[in-house]
């Protein structure tokens, strides 16, 4: 089992790995871990080698390829409740983190997983208790899903300009669900990225 230090040193490794396909150097680990000496550092190596989480080919030190699958992943945050009909308080409180390929969760965007609450937008594909993938971005173009918060609570919705004015538009068949009508005091938090049924976690 690995001890503390080798975790993080594992951890900075795959991260370096994973944007820049190289393995961090001694210095740069040592850097990482504010080690004063680089012995330090050879044993952590050592260790993980040990472990079987890397190896050296030609005297060189790589993640096994086993490892691999991580450097294709981050880890999102799930995060409050967040309303599909009315909208609810926004207090960010973390429940757990949920790995996501690179692919989805892009570079430079930070993302976050939101609970939906609500049937407003079932015909969207987003139904009550799914885990919804939202990027942090507060701009938003006619027809983006966004989270949008309105005296500090949120709901998701379509937006939509209007000549004066801006729609939060439902998308729902249960007919007591009605855009949505702003002209100030609203702020776009997050965009809609995707949604995963809440069985699949």
């Amino acid at each position: 089992m690995l001890k503390l230090k080798e975790k993080q040193a594992l951890s900075f490794i795959r991260m370096k790995h994973r944007d820049t396909w190289l393995i961090p150097t001694m210095r740069e680990l040592q850097d990482e871990l504010w080690y004063a000496s680089p012995r330090s550092i050879q044993i952590i190596f050592e260790r993980l080698i040990d472990e079987g989480y890397m190896e050296k080919v030609e005297g060189k030190l790589s993640l096994k390829k086993k490892q691999w699958i991580w450097d294709f992943t981050v880890d999102i945050p799930l995060l409050w409740t967040v309303a599909c009909g009315a909208p609810i308080f926004a207090e960010e409180n973390i429940e757990a983190k949920i790995p996501v390929s690179v692919h989805i969760a892009q570079a430079p965007y930070k993302y976050f997983f939101l609970r939906a609450k609500g049937d407003s937008m079932n015909q969207k594909d987003i139904h009550d208790g799914d885990l919804i993938l939202v990027r942090e971005q507060h701009t938003a173009n006619d027809n983006d899903i966004v989270v949008a918060l309105i005296d500090d609570e949120a709901t998701i919705k379509e937006f939509k300009h209007l000549w004066d004015s801006i729609a939060l538009i439902p998308h729902s068949d249960n007919p007591k669900h009605k855009p949505i009508i702003l002209q100030e005091d609203f702020l776009i938090q997050w965009l809609f990225v995707k949604a995963f049924p809440s069985s699949i976690f």
